[in-house]
């Protein structure tokens, strides 16, 4: 990613109202689909400034990677040690056979090779251990954040689904998420494009607005790994270790 992309997570991750209200769905999501005991031994790939990293070490004691010097020592004073720098799809000196969950929220579709990204994954989970992914999803909404932040695809639900079914991972679970506020996006990502104005801006909305998209998106914690959910900005997966 782009310095800026780098720059904006860490001005923006504990404010804005996607960072605040995925992390409440991403957590809802681990203890429907996961459930992972205690003493869990969690990775989480990607984790940028770390901002998920207080979320995910209510199930365990978390490990993280993230390649970019500035945003990995932002992880590390958020997390109390150090962070890794091993890169997908390789992840060079991680062992193997060591985890219980592994996360990689919005990282694989940043790397070209993401059957590789897989399996290198698919080796670090002890047996039975689970990963759980998100991405953005329908290629037809690629836009100048798919640019900036340097994304080589987004991903169609068939699509996700023969990736994973294609690694060695077992597939258990695959659906939307960020559904509510879709028919926004799509309205908005269309106007923009119309007006000619398609700049991948991300900035913070007015206090009212950015509480009240917080709120809708907040609200699929209810529901994530309940009921299927409408076609929706991402994707998540929930695979194991065969």
């Amino acid at each position: 990613m782009e310095r800026i992309v780098y720059d904006r997570m860490a001005e923006l991750d504990q404010q804005h109202w996607w960072y605040r209200a995925r992390r409440v769905v991403l957590d809802a999501l681990i203890r429907r689909t996961v459930q992972p005991s205690s003493d869990a031994r969690i990775l989480e790939i990607g984790c940028g400034t770390g901002h998920n990293l207080p979320m995910l070490s209510a199930f365990g004691r978390v490990e993280a990677i993230e390649v970019d010097p500035a945003a990995r020592s932002m992880a590390e004073q958020r997390l109390g040690r150090a962070v890794g720098s091993a890169p997908l799809p390789t992840l060079d000196g991680v062992p193997e056979h060591s985890f219980d969950l592994i996360g990689s929220f919005d990282v694989i579709e940043h790397i070209a090779d993401d059957a590789a990204a897989l399996a290198s994954i698919a080796a670090r989970l002890k047996p039975g251990g689970k990963f759980i992914m998100t991405v953005p999803a329908h290629q037809w909404m690629w836009s100048a954040h798919d640019v900036v932040n340097h994304h080589h695809r987004r991903y169609s639900k068939s699509g996700l689904k023969k990736l994973i079914e294609g690694s060695p991972l077992k597939l258990e679970r695959i659906g939307y998420f960020n559904s509510l506020l879709f028919p926004v996006a799509v309205a908005n990502r269309f106007a923009g494009k119309l007006r000619g104005k398609d700049d991948g801006d991300d900035s913070l909305p007015p206090a009212p607005l950015n509480a009240a998209l917080e709120k809708v998106f907040a609200q699929e914690a209810r529901l994530i790994g309940r009921i299927p959910l409408p076609p929706g900005l991402s994707l998540f997966a929930v695979a194991s270790a065969r």
